[in-house]
């Protein structure tokens, strides 16, 4: 059973429960900024936050923010889209973070009857909605190389859960990207197919690490999207 820790991300300013054998890559190399980068202290699998501005037209629907999501797939591998399958893509909730529609209510720390604190505490709840979030999963699949050796440790393909958080009051989007490398040796592949929606054991493992974050996810600094 894979046991976790909450962790602070961007020093502090986000906070959600990552696996506790994962590393903080920052500390073995440099990182960019706007990024948080996470790898299995026993095996291949990693996950990258990033915050990046938000793409496409205001508001969201379906629509929209399937050509976002898809524009961030597209950068995320650049020119090798075409190596790229998605297999599904399905709307996500984060249980802990909300978008507030009405920023007039008064605290509830600043009433001193229980009864309005507690009503103050239900229209907050009534006033706010699912912040819009959608999750896919894919496989990117590498061009046979002539010439290659059946020994490399290139992967055989690499599974994505991509998570894409859209902060369109803050102009920002967040990617949450769970990069499964899987390696000749390294897994069973009478396992996975996913056409017969077999995971197998590392992709059943990286959708459990995600369903954990979507649970436990919360901005505690609202500020940091002003700074990165």
């Amino acid at each position: 059973m894979t046991r976790y820790k909450s962790t602070p991300l961007y020093g502090g300013a986000l906070v959600a429960d990552l696996p506790d054998k994962f590393a903080d890559v920052s500390k073995l190399r440099e990182v960019p900024d706007n990024q948080e980068v996470w790898i299995d202290s026993d095996g291949f699998t990693s996950i990258i936050f990033d915050i990046t501005e938000r793409v496409g037209p205001a508001g969201s629907s379906p629509e929209i923010d399937g050509r976002a999501m898809t524009t961030h797939l597209e950068e995320l591998v650049g020119e090798d889209i075409d190596t790229v399958k998605v297999w599904n893509t399905t709307e996500t909730s984060f249980s802990r973070l909300r978008c507030v529609k009405s920023h007039t209510l008064v605290p509830s720390t600043l009433f001193f009857d229980g009864n309005t604190a507690a009503l103050a505490r239900a229209r907050r709840q009534n006033d706010s909605t699912d912040v819009p979030a959608y999750t896919l999963i894919a496989t990117q699949t590498p061009h046979a190389k002539s010439g290659s050796k059946s020994g490399s440790s290139a992967p055989d393909f690499t599974a994505i859960i991509l998570t894409l958080l859209r902060l369109e009051k803050e102009s920002t989007d967040i990617l949450v990207t769970i990069n499964v490398p899987h390696i000749k040796g390294e897994y069973d592949e009478a396992d996975v197919d996913l056409e017969l929606g077999k995971q197998g054991k590392l992709i059943g493992d990286a959708v459990e690490y995600a369903a954990r974050i979507w649970e436990t996810f919360k901005v505690k600094d609202w500020t940091l999207f002003q700074e990165v």
